[in-house]
């Protein structure tokens, strides 16, 4: 697992300039595919996250959900890192988070509310040191997923050791304190934000994380998802974005 901190002198990434180098692309070939779930076994292994295996990848059931889009995220061409989104509403409950931390969430489903869930946040972990930034990179995702999706909640499950990340850049707050999570041997806390409420906030901070309508659309939009609540992006005026280069 990805390892989520600060740059080396304390400071984040305050300019878009690396956005120029970023491709944020939807594994939808089994090559692609395949290709993260070995990104993701040599990152959890080098984190001690799991046990070695014979088979050097890493995937669940989640991956060929509806509900749930893998990105690899590609600086200058090569792959960095990797980031999964998971949505859970009302009709589509079925997330890592809501698995592992049921009694938490599941009240808010039943409220109507939808939430974003960013699960399998990993990094090549030969390329951790040459790209700092690669954590606020990796999970701009989520900021963009939560405004496409109209989140209500958007969710951080990790190691207590990387609360204070989530909770200085995103505003996260722990939920509860780390337990047992499947398929790694590290338990992991619930962190949430109220997204509507805390969403400018972060951006007044980050305005990296914005995003426009049509990158929301680029990255998220799938024909073939009848379910409104997870086809039907919000329409918001942001304002311009220098917007990474998307292939998906």
């Amino acid at each position: 697992m990805m390892a989520a901190s600060d740059r080396p002198n304390g400071r984040p990434m305050q300019s878009t300039e690396l956005l120029d180098r970023v491709d944020y692309r939807l594994a939808e070939t089994e090559a692609d595919k395949e290709t993260i779930y070995q990104l993701r076994y040599r990152a959890y292994l080098h984190e001690g996250a799991i046990e070695p295996r014979p088979v050097h990848r890493l995937a669940d059931r989640f991956d060929e959900m509806p509900n749930s889009w893998t990105f690899g995220i590609y600086v200058d061409g090569e792959l960095a890192s990797s980031l999964r989104i998971s949505v859970a509403t009302p009709d589509s409950p079925d997330t890592p988070a809501v698995e592992a931390f049921g009694d938490l969430l599941r009240p808010e489903l039943d409220l109507g509310k939808t939430i974003v869930d960013p699960n399998r946040f990993v990094a090549d972990p030969l390329n951790r040191t040459k790209f700092p930034e690669l954590p606020y990179l990796t999970l701009r995702l989520a900021y963009v997923a939560c405004s496409y999706f109209n989140a209500d909640i958007g969710t951080a499950t990790v190691r207590a050791e990387h609360q204070a990340f989530y909770r200085r850049v995103f505003l996260h707050q722990p939920l509860c304190p780390p337990r047992p999570y499947p398929t790694l041997t590290k338990p992991l806390s619930l962190m949430a934000v109220n997204f509507p409420v805390m969403r400018e906030k972060v951006f007044a901070r980050y305005p990296y994380f914005q995003s426009t309508f049509f990158e929301r659309r680029m990255l998220f939009e799938r024909n073939l998802l009848a379910s409104p609540t997870l086809s039907g992006p919000e329409v918001v005026s942001d304002p311009m974005f220098p917007r990474a280069e998307i292939a998906s």
